[in-house]
Parts: C-alpha cells; structure tokens; sequence
C-alpha cells in the first residue's frame, strides 16, 4: 500500500513539475537569443518527466494488471527509466553555468552530440534487456535476478550524482551561495542510499532490520532525492535568471561607460583640432551629459533594492495606476493614503523619479522590472 502512495505522490508531482518546467523552457526559448544557453531547462524538465511516467507505469500494473511490486518486468520498467532519468540529467548538466572547470563526465559528454550520447545509451538499454531475458529465463531466484538487473543501473547513478554535485557546488560558489552546499551534499547521500537500497537481498536485511522497515527507508529516500533534486533546481534555475539579468544590466553598463569615454575623446580632439566646430562641440557636450546622466542613472537603478512592501505598492501601481488614483489603491490594499503616499515617496527616491510624469515613469518601471507579480489587487 505504501508503495502504491509513493507512486501516486511521484506520479503526480513530477508529472505537473516537469509540464510547468517545460512551459518556462518554452517561454525562455522565445525570449533568448542563444538556445544552447536555455537547452538544459528542456533536459531537467524530461528528467523529471521520466520518474513521473515511471510512477505512472508502476500505478498502472500494480492497480489494474494486478502485478507485485517486485515483479521483473516492473523492476526493468525502473531500471529502464532510471537510466532515462540519468541521461537526461547528464544532458542538463552542461547547461548549469558557472565559471570554473568541468567535471570529467561532463568534458567527455560535451565532446559528443546529443545524437552520439544517445546512441551510447541505447547501447546500454540493449544489455539490460539482454540481462533481463537471461534473468526472466533462467533459474534464479526472483530477488537475485532483480538485483543483477539493478547493478547495471547503480555505477551510472552513481557517477551522474558525483557530477551533478560537483557542478551544482560550483553553480553555487559562483552566485555566492555557498550555504547550498549542505543540500547537494544530502542530495548525494540520498541518491547513493536509495540506488544501493535495491541491491541488498530482502532475505539477508530480515537478519537484523524488519522488513517493512526496511522498505520504507528505500521509499522515503527515494522520495526524498526526487523532491530534493526538484528543489535545488529550481533554486538553481531562479538564480541563473536573476545572473542573466545583471550579466546583461553590466553588459549595457559597460557599452555605455565605453560610449561615454569615446565621446569624450572626441570631444578633446575636435576642441585641439579645429576651434571653429564650436556647433559640434557643442552638441558633443549635449550628447555627453545625456549620457552621464544616462550612467548615473543606470548605475544608480542597478544598486536599487526595494522591500516587498514597496514591491507591492510599485505592482498595484502599475496594474491600476492608469485607472485608479492614489486614494483609491489605497482604499484597495486596505491602507491609509498618507501610508500609500509615504511609500510612494520612498520610492521615487531609491528610484531617483522626479518631475510631473512621476507617476508615468513608476508605472513603467515596474512593468519594464517584471514587478506585476507582486500586485495583490485586481483593477476590474
């Protein structure tokens, strides 16, 4: 019974999981210039895809073809989709972007196609299948042909966590994160506890753990690794956005602090060359403080740190400022005008947002900053 819960939690997380990865992959796809930098989304999604139809596939033959949970063809349906899963946690890995050197798994897998790496793998689904038949037909006991059928899936999980380890940590130390270290680490204990769970013979653990204990420790690690591995991806996923975002805020902030510093130059040799352009030199000097402004501003905006409540107030903002007025987003979100108006205040300073269209330029920061998310109001 309890197996049949795990399958259905599994089943169920990993199938809606892996459906909202792939819509982000899609979104991100249309967005991005460069494929290859958004390709690993796609992989982590497929990933998490195959333990969601393997689950699926267990609740199928156990509840209507009535099969035992250890029979042999379930056994290879795991095997078989663990392997799966391998793959395409090996296909996302080089996608995890970081700035030092690569595992040696990953070098090697970067050195074949996706074409290659399957053909490699499939090479491997052909000698569990052989495995299989040898087992299904041969005399052995039911458990032991189990267990050799799962010793070809053990070395490659294993040396896939010992990758995906090291590249998350290195991910990490790159976005200062190095407090994840913890949760990768419990990430490869779990994954090494639960891969050598299945090939211990059931007869050997009743001499020292009860069996139904012992089952449950197999399951709840199992579930265990999935949702952790779910979750450091999706952490990890959230920073390489928020990385892309400021590597791009300092690439538009180097164009223009280069911009700058040829205008000047310009500006000294027209001044040395000819004193007759004064027009020219003079419109250079327009053009440069535009763009120190321009500077100051950027470099100003990028340092910008806002609280959620001044979040929430910038959002509702831009959903109902064109509609409503202040006192009347005020009277929405439950709080007085002078409390509005103060946080408004307060933005507009961290913002550096002056003049008469005030208003305009909060509204369109926060739709050009992705800040709608955090409306709490609707602007019917």
């Amino acid at each position: 019974m309890f197996v049949l819960v795990s399958n259905y939690i599994t089943a169920i997380v990993c199938l809606v999981t892996a459906f909202v990865i792939q819509r982000i992959y899609v979104k991100e796809k249309n967005r991005s210039t460069n494929i290859k930098s958004v390709q690993g989304i796609q992989w982590f999604s497929l990933a998490i895809f195959s333990w969601g139809l393997g689950a699926f596939l267990n609740i199928v033959l156990i509840s209507i073809f009535g099969f035992d949970n250890q029979h042999k063809i379930i056994v290879s349906l795991g095997v078989l989709f663990s392997l799966l899963n391998s793959l395409f946690i090996l296909m996302s890995i080089p996608s995890i972007k970081h700035y030092e050197k690569r595992n040696l798994v990953i070098r090697i897998i970067e050195r074949f196609s996706n074409k290659e790496v399957f053909m490699i793998f499939g090479g491997i689904l052909l000698m569990i299948a052989s495995v299989f038949l040898i087992s299904f037909y041969g005399g052995n006991q039911e458990n032991s042909s189990n267990n050799v059928i799962w010793l070809i899936d053990i070395p490659i999980s294993l040396v896939v966590a010992f990758a995906l380890l090291q590249e998350l940590n290195k991910a990490f130390k790159n976005r200062g994160m190095q407090f994840m270290y913890l949760p990768t680490f419990i990430l490869f204990v779990l994954i090494i506890i639960a891969v050598t769970h299945r090939i211990f013979p059931t007869e050997n653990v009743q001499n020292w753990m009860n069996l139904n204990s012992w089952n449950t420790l197999g399951i709840v690690t199992a579930l265990s690794f999935k949702f952790l591995f779910i979750l450091l991806f999706t952490i990890l996923l959230y920073s390489w956005k928020l990385l892309a975002e400021k590597e791009e805020q300092q690439s538009e902030f180097v164009k223009i602090k280069e911009r700058k510093n040829k205008l000047e130059k310009d500006k000294e040799t027209l001044l040395i060359a000819n004193e007759s352009h004064l027009d020219t030199i003079k419109h250079l000097k327009s053009e440069i403080q535009q763009q120190k402004k321009k500077y100051k501003k950027l470099k100003k905006s990028s340092k910008v740190e806002l609280s959620d409540r001044q979040k929430e107030v910038l959002a509702n903002l831009g959903v109902c400022g064109t509609k409503k007025s202040y006192t009347e987003i005020a009277e929405a979100m439950n709080i007085s005008v002078d409390g509005f108006q103060a946080h408004i205040y307060q933005i507009k300073k961290a913002l550096n947002v002056s003049g008469s269209g005030g208003k305009e330029q909060l509204i369109t920061y926060a739709v050009n900053n992705d800040l709608l998310q955090f409306a709490t109001i609707k602007c019917d």
